[in-house]
């Protein structure tokens, strides 16, 4: 018995002003609970509704599985975890584009958008990476590549395709579209304040003092259980229509 308490690992120890530390746990039990929250609310709802609310757990609790990992590489080292926050990025933020088909599909909405919008997400996230942990003397530039393909899937959901299929779906379609659409200009728009707050470039003087991982795992917490919760709502609102029809 004796050795097998000492084989086990020791518990990460926080300190009392490890902020960043503290949002890595924090992040990780809301990530955790939403996921437990979305999963278990699932077979309250309409059937059609149902593949949202997984999608949504899903981006949670893959979240909240890296946040574990993240939290013990900050306190073991002391160092960002970049590599594990982009593998969690690149399945997470493609899935939460996957979100604006799956409430559109009411509307008609094609696969092509989704895969448009996933294509574009990964190369935001890829040149991110690049710019963030393999070429950071060219940061600025692979950030601007980064935020172009951002500012085109802002395009695509605020006055493209997808916001017309929005309009024609109506209701409270629109309005949860309406809700995801701001969370991505105005909630995605932490991520690169936390990239230039990490990266060398002509913004340092601007953002050089802040510490992206407070800022990332802010902007995480925000979007992917953001993101959930109006997809909650939207199929509350859809099933009871339909309880009561």
């Amino acid at each position: 018995m004796e050795n097998l308490f000492t084989s086990l690992p020791m518990v990460a120890q926080l300190a009392t002003d490890d902020y960043v530390g503290f949002t890595f746990f924090v992040g990780c039990m809301a990530m955790m609970a939403a996921s437990a929250f979305f999963f278990l609310s699932m077979n309250s709802f309409d059937r059609k509704w149902r593949t949202s609310i997984l999608v949504s757990g899903l981006i949670t609790f893959i979240a909240a599985v890296h946040y574990w990992y993240m939290r013990d590489y900050w306190s073991g080292f002391e160092e960002s975890p970049t590599f594990f926050r982009y593998v969690d990025w690149v399945l997470t933020v493609p899935l939460m584009c996957v979100e604006f088909f799956l409430i559109l599909r009411v509307a008609g909405a094609k696969t092509s958008l989704m895969w448009r919008l996933i294509f574009l997400s990964v190369v935001m996230l890829v040149t991110g990476y690049i710019g963030e942990a393999v070429d950071r003397d060219n940061a600025w530039l692979w950030g601007l590549v980064s935020g172009i393909a951002y500012f085109v899937i802002v395009y695509d959901i605020w006055l493209g395709k997808a916001k017309k299929l929005a309009v024609e779906a109506g209701g409270s379609v629109l309005q949860a579209h309406k809700t995801l659409c701001w969370f991505v200009l105005v909630g995605w728009a932490i991520y690169p304040i936390g990239y230039m707050a990490g990266t060398p470039g002509w913004y340092e003087g601007i953002f050089g003092g802040l510490d992206l991982n407070v800022i990332y795992n802010i902007g995480d917490a925000i979007n992917k259980i953001g993101f959930g919760l109006v997809i909650y709502g939207l199929a509350v609102s859809q099933t009871s229509k339909t309880a009561e029809a």
